[in-house]
């Protein structure tokens, strides 16, 4: 008898209608003799309208207590399925994360989750019946609610499934799967069959919004397969595992697009000895994630330093970079909003020469200009215009015939 976990999107559980469509489909991998673990989030933009109520009793709401209200969301879903599911005749339990076994620790809104004691799933599942657990949350040592913050409710689906010993992990969105390319970008992108980890954590990484890196790396850790595919139909989506079974020659496999950049420049920085660690330290100890780096070529004893952030991070650099400018002896802070990054993936660059140059020739050829280029072993990321994006996307798309 297999172990499935199957999760299950805001967008899938969005309406009665659409829980008994998760229950029915629940129900079915259960009648072909499965033992099936639930995960489930929030309702639609169930979180999103009460992080809207709480910042209508004070702009920045306590950590716990908005930890606290947030969970409440997971919490109405999981009633809700394990209702559905019992109205179909089956055996349903619900647990919040707590309840599951999901031992957290960090901040009360950005927390990891530090084990999964999954008896009382183990057991609701050998008892016949059908679990159904509260994503995105879980609890501190000390008994404190707390929420795991972006890719919350994938990371708890990936790390039940390592628990449970699954033999699969299906991650149910509202997408067919894995593209080379978001679909709404190149109406021609291919849909991937399969992808490994490292491909699908790169993409994940860089602006794919199929499934969040912190539940990539936990389904490499644990070796847990990942079924990514679409709750609204019954087909095939991507597989996402150690060894795909793919043309061993294609260099570049997948393509991934942010628009949500901001360029951040330091001209004229002194050229001595830790002032990079200085300003990057900064920015780091205030969770500011830096993406492209470039420092210049030294020149009149100073250097001009670049590099990228996310864009709902703009206002909290700026104010930690402003006194840090003048205290470096810098000359000048500068940004730059409406910029984007487009990178190519593949596991296969590591055995083929010549793929950034045929990048930047797409890209030239599409009169598009790149700004900063970052690299690594399966990775070439470009910063563009960000009103270029699409340009840039189907140039490249069609240039490597993906």
């Amino acid at each position: 008898m297999a172990v499935i976990v199957q999760k299950y999107g805001g967008t899938s559980v969005g309406s009665i209608e659409r829980i008994f469509q998760v229950a029915k489909r629940v129900a079915k991998t259960a009648a072909a003799g499965n033992q099936v673990a639930v995960v489930v989030s929030a309702m639609g933009d169930t979180t999103d309208e009460l992080l809207a109520l709480a910042k209508q009793i004070m702009p920045n709401p306590p950590e716990r207590e908005l930890a606290m209200l947030l969970s409440t969301g997971e919490q109405v879903s999981i009633a809700l399925v394990a209702m559905a599911l019992t109205a179909l005749g089956l055996e349903a339990v619900s647990f919040t994360g707590p309840q599951a076994g999901v031992k957290t620790k960090g901040s009360p809104l950005e927390a990891k989750i530090a084990a999964f004691e999954a008896e009382r799933v183990k057991a609701a599942l050998k008892a016949g019946k059908i679990a159904v657990v509260a994503g995105f949350q879980g609890s501190s040592p000390d008994g404190e609610i707390h929420t795991l913050g972006r890719g919350g409710s994938d990371t708890t689906a990936v790390a039940l499934a390592a628990a449970l010993k699954a033999q699969i992990c299906e991650i149910y969105t509202d997408v067919d799967g894995v593209y080379t390319v978001d679909p709404r970008l190149v109406d021609h992108a291919s849909k991937l069959a399969e992808i490994t980890y490292d491909e699908m954590l790169e993409m994940a990484s860089l602006g794919a919004k199929v499934l969040h890196p912190r539940a990539v790396e936990c389904a490499k850790e644990h070796g847990v397969i990942l079924h990514v595919r679409s709750s609204f139909h019954d087909n095939a989506g991507t597989l996402v595992k150690e060894v795909a079974e793919m043309e061993k020659e294609a260099a570049v496999r997948g393509i991934a697009c942010d628009v949500d950049q901001v360029k951040i420049a330091l001209r004229g920085v002194p050229d001595r000895p830790g002032v990079a660690a200085r300003i990057f330290t900064a920015i780091g100890e205030a969770g500011i994630n830096v993406d492209l780096i470039v420092q210049s070529l030294r020149r009149n004893g100073e250097n001009d330093i670049l590099f990228t952030i996310r864009e709902e991070d703009f206002d909290k650099a700026i104010a930690i970079l402003t006194p840090l400018t003048k205290e470096i002896g810098a000359k000048e802070l500068l940004h730059q909003h409406n910029v984007a990054k487009i990178s190519v993936i593949g596991a296969g660059m590591i055995h083929q020469a010549g793929v950034a140059a045929k990048m930047f020739a797409a890209l030239g050829k599409a009169g598009i200009n790149i700004e900063i280029i970052s690299t690594s072993e399966i990775k070439i990321s470009c910063l563009i215009a960000a009103d270029r994006i699409q340009d840039a996307a189907r140039a490249i798309h069609d240039y490597f015939q993906l």
